[in-house]
């Protein structure tokens, strides 16, 4: 099976072109850009990279563009999860016949109250559908965005039902305490359950074995800082990655990070959003950018 994923991951951003569609050359070459400076690995097509407005083609699309362009599949997990356990089903299948190194899986997020029993016929078809490639699943845990969990009792059901396919988690919800629990599930296991919180506050816990790492929106930003803390225990790189994510407080993530990506690459391009997201303010620009501008010059080369 794929070796699990870990260290600094970035869920990265999906460019977009001047018709509204994914840009695949630049989706790419930001990608390599990535994985070349600080990344262990990306978590590409989540909710940094806006999956959910795009069609299962442009998804499908934009997965192909990484494995025709020599990125490279076994450092990547592709968001998979959908609302219809048939389009789920496509793009997990679809994942694992392009050699991902796995699927990163939304529940399916429109009706809410729904059983621990539906949510385990959900997976259990992604298992079945990608049975002959073991493709491994990790569970993407966002109940803000949802309004379903991914609750400890239902992983360990998972993972009994389906012995070595459910490898880990992505947690966006920020409780940490639930996050400790999830990753004590696989200590008590006969294989790791990998935690990644979405913070990068989270790296020098990381370090020391307690999550497997992060999966950051601001690691697209802060990549090389991350992998200094989380690879060398830098202070200065870690209070830096920090003090470069706590610019988007109070702002809209995804719109603020492109924002922020298309200053650092000197692309505009890079700052456009798929509605219903919209660009940020002129004045969340000026104090997303300048920010930035102060943390980069004042941290230790």
């Amino acid at each position: 099976m794929t070796k699990t994923l870990s260290g600094v991951i970035a869920a990265v951003a999906t460019p977009i072109d001047e018709s509204g569609a994914p840009d695949l050359k630049r989706a790419t070459d930001l990608a390599k850009h990535l994985l070349d400076n600080g990344c262990d690995g990306l978590n590409v097509l989540g909710s940094t990279g806006e999956a959910t407005s795009f069609s299962v083609d442009e998804r499908k699309a934009v997965m192909d563009a990484y494995k025709k362009n020599g990125v490279a599949m076994d450092r990547l997990m592709v968001g998979t999860g959908a609302a219809s356990v048939t389009d789920a089903v496509t793009l997990t299948r679809h994942a694992a016949e392009l050699g991902f190194a796995g699927a990163l899986v939304l529940p399916p997020f429109y009706y809410k109250g729904v059983t621990d029993d539906g949510l385990a016929d959900y997976i259990g078809a992604l298992v079945k559908a990608t049975e002959a490639s073991k493709l491994p699943i990790y569970l993407y845990h966002y109940p803000q965005l949802t309004g379903i969990l991914w609750n400890v009792p239902l992983i360990e059901r998972l993972r009994k039902s389906f012995p070595g396919r459910i490898v880990g988690l992505k947690d966006s919800s920020g409780d940490m305490a639930f996050a400790r629990a999830a990753a004590a599930i696989g200590k008590n296991g006969d294989f790791d359950f990998a935690v990644f919180p979405s913070t990068e506050a989270c790296l020098l816990d990381a370090r020391k074995g307690e999550f497997a790492g992060c999966i950051s929106a601001t690691a697209n930003l802060n990549a090389d800082l991350c992998q200094r803390a989380f690879a060398a225990g830098d202070a200065a790189a870690y209070e830096a990655a920090v003090a470069i994510r706590k610019l988007f407080e109070g702002r809209p993530l995804v719109p603020g990070v492109k924002t922020l990506l298309a200053h650092i690459q000197n692309d505009p391009a890079l700052a456009r959003v798929r509605p219903p997201l919209a660009a940020v303010s002129s004045a969340d620009r000026a104090a997303i950018t300048g920010g930035y501008d102060v943390i980069r010059a004042k941290r230790v080369a």
